[in-house]
């Protein structure tokens, strides 16, 4: 025996294909057309930054709350520090020990710190101490509009704790009025690990600051140095392998 989901809409029951097609006629396009910049670009590629060759050997680095300052409201801070550490993982570089804003807030007596602020005397050595850890990822917003044209500035810096080295450093505004950034966030949702959907879907990321930050710090990420630095091959062998 089957079964059925029906709905009643308009004076009619539907079912599972006709649903289908409702949300389609409801959503729009089923995807975007070959001629769609989301396709076509142009997109748009941070470019300041600056990293060492490769990660050197970090293997654990604590990921410290999204510092906001004045610019965003606590709760959507609290959903960028979700948005940004599942970011970070997936660029499976490190293993990640994150800090909460109140386990920040309990220990060093400030739930979150800037980049460029002065931290507490033993802060970097209770962090390797309490969590093993090797490096720290301060992550600051810099500019910030939650109405269109979304605008989202990043400055995050990646030091070792105890040579306080710095390994990277980045410091960028994706803006949603560029045509180029608004292409690369509306691409990501497009080509993200999300299943199928029944329509195109991706201009809600220029309508919701917590979607554009998923884009911008999956952009930003990208940008880490490899974990392995490349070997450069010697010079007969380049020229052999042309």
């Amino acid at each position: 025996m089957r079964f059925y989901s029906l709905i009643f809409v308009g004076g009619k029951w539907l079912g599972a294909a006709g649903l289908g097609a409702l949300l389609v006629m409801l959503t729009g396009c089923a995807t975007p057309a070959i001629n769609d910049p989301s396709r076509t670009g142009p997109f748009f590629t941070p470019v300041n930054f600056h990293g060492q060759p490769s990660t050197g050997g970090l293997r654990r680095i604590v990921v410290l709350p999204i510092c906001g300052g004045t610019l965003v409201s606590q709760e959507i801070l609290s959903s960028f520090d979700a948005v940004f550490v599942e970011a970070l993982q997936r660029e499976n570089r490190f293993e990640i020990v994150t800090l909460s804003r109140e386990n920040c807030l309990r220990r060093f007596r400030l739930a979150e710190f800037a980049s460029t602020a002065e931290l507490p005397a033993d802060f970097l050595v209770s962090l390797q101490r309490d969590f093993a850890a090797e490096g720290v990822l301060f992550v600051d917003i810099t500019a910030f509009r939650a109405y269109r044209p979304l605008t989202l500035g990043l400055r995050a810096k990646l030091a070792t704790i105890t040579g306080k080295e710095l390994i990277w450093s980045f410091d960028e505004i994706f803006s949603a009025a560029n045509p180029a950034v608004a292409n690369s966030a509306r691409r990501h949702v497009l080509t993200g690990d999300r299943g199928d959907v029944p329509a195109d879907l991706s201009p809600a990321v220029l309508q919701t600051p917590v979607r554009f930050a998923d884009y911008a710090a999956t952009a930003m990420f990208k940008t880490l140095p490899p974990v392995v630095m490349p070997v450069a091959l010697p010079v007969g062998a380049r020229d052999a392998s042309r």
